[in-house]
């Protein structure tokens, strides 16, 4: 299941984004840089005033790649009490020994590496990480004037990223200048946090004051493990209607609207042919998803079911290698469309254009099966998988 990372400058924004309901209160200055570290008096009276109800994590500073210096400063911010100490790992022929250096500390407290996404960072490091006994990974951007983390890394690459730092048996987080409209797209991926900063203030990230209303909507935006009584009363079944979610008698009168992508042109490996083994084809994907009406007038990101889901799932299965029949790419392509609660059918055509003059290809539609409209998070696979 995948939670909310907030970070928070101070006492009053952790307290902010505790009512709000982060997951993980992470402290950094961002005015130092993207690991830019808050003094560790500091660190420490902010985790006591969270009362142990929130996990904590707080970067060590923007360091050079020295394996004593790395060290020092993360023996110093471990004894604040947080339960994270995140450590910067910029490209470096030192990252081996830095490594090393931090594994007795690793031994005994929750460390976690943030490589960054617009440092061509190195995955082989995950293997390295998981030997030395940290406890976690995470993508992050050094530079927050360079873009978005899906600016550098498409989403098969965060995927990819996602799956070596489970296989490792890491627990992964994704950051580097996320909006509310890259919240859904990332979900994809299963990451077990995304960490916002900017996204949370007003305006932007170093400058900005933490705003409640934005804290809530990216909460809202991630889907929380559902409890099969707690808070049924006090549920909003209209607006849950409206975003997929629902009840019986709610989802018998929901009306539905279409998302669609035609015409989307892609290089793929695919066919049965020992010759297509080999090479890449175009296909040509058309895709109608049918999905719960939006509320009248809504502006809001919470109810937005996106194109880009279906391009980014497109993207997703083809990275997985090469894929024998076209009837198994579009019948992975529906399912997958299927697991978001707002997606009542899927209409999925792949077509093969280099095969004749003309395509050839496969149109399916599989619609959600009666019963299984029940309220859950985006990805109930994932709640019942991971906690």
């Amino acid at each position: 299941m995948t939670k909310m990372l907030a970070s928070v400058r101070n006492r009053e924004e952790a307290l902010l984004a505790q009512a709000a309901g982060a997951d993980l209160i992470d402290m950094k200055e961002p005015g130092a840089g993207a690991p830019g570290a808050l003094p560790a008096p500091l660190v420490a009276k902010i985790v006591a005033s969270l009362h142990g109800k929130n996990a904590t994590s707080a970067f060590i500073g923007d360091l050079p790649m020295e394996p004593g210096v790395l060290l020092a400063e993360a023996q110093a911010m471990a004894k604040t009490g947080v339960d994270y100490v995140k450590i910067g790992f910029f490209p470096s022929s030192a990252s081996a020994q830095c490594i090393a250096a931090l594994a007795p500390l690793a031994a005994k407290q929750k460390c976690i590496a943030v490589l960054f996404a617009d440092l061509q960072p190195d995955w082989s490091l995950l293997e390295k990480l998981a030997k030395a006994g940290f406890h976690g990974a995470m993508l992050d951007t050094a530079s927050k004037t360079s873009g978005r983390l899906l600016n550098h890394l498409d989403i098969g690459d965060i995927n990819a990223f996602v799956t070596q730092c489970h296989a490792n048996g890491l627990i992964c987080g994704l950051a580097g200048g996320l909006e509310p409209p890259d919240v859904p797209r990332l979900l994809l991926a299963e990451p077990d946090y995304l960490g916002f900063r900017g996204a949370l203030c007003v305006h932007g990230e170093r400058r900005g004051d933490m705003d409640e209303s934005r804290l809530r909507l990216i909460r809202e935006l991630i889907p929380v493990r559902s409890h099969a009584s707690a808070g049924a009363a006090r549920r909003n079944w209209r607006l849950l209607a409206a975003r997929g979610h629902s009840r019986d008698d709610v989802q018998a009168e929901a009306k539905t609207d279409r998302v669609f992508v035609h015409d989307y042109v892609v290089r793929a490996h695919i066919g049965a042919y020992n010759y297509e083994h080999d090479i890449e084809q175009k296909v040509r994907f058309n895709v109608d998803v049918e999905i719960t009406r939006m509320s009248p007038g809504t502006d809001d990101m919470r109810e937005v079911f996106s194109y880009d889901i279906i391009i980014d799932a497109i993207a997703l299965i083809l990275k997985q290698g090469h894929i024998a029949l076209v009837e198994t790419l579009v019948e992975e392509l529906a399912q997958t469309l299927l697991r978001h609660p707002r997606v009542v059918a899927a209409h999925v055509q792949a077509e093969k254009l280099d095969i004749i003059n003309g395509s050839v290809g496969v149109a399916i539609e599989r619609r959600r099966a009666a019963g299984q409209t029940a309220v859950k998070g985006l990805f109930p696979q994932a709640e019942e998988g991971r906690s």
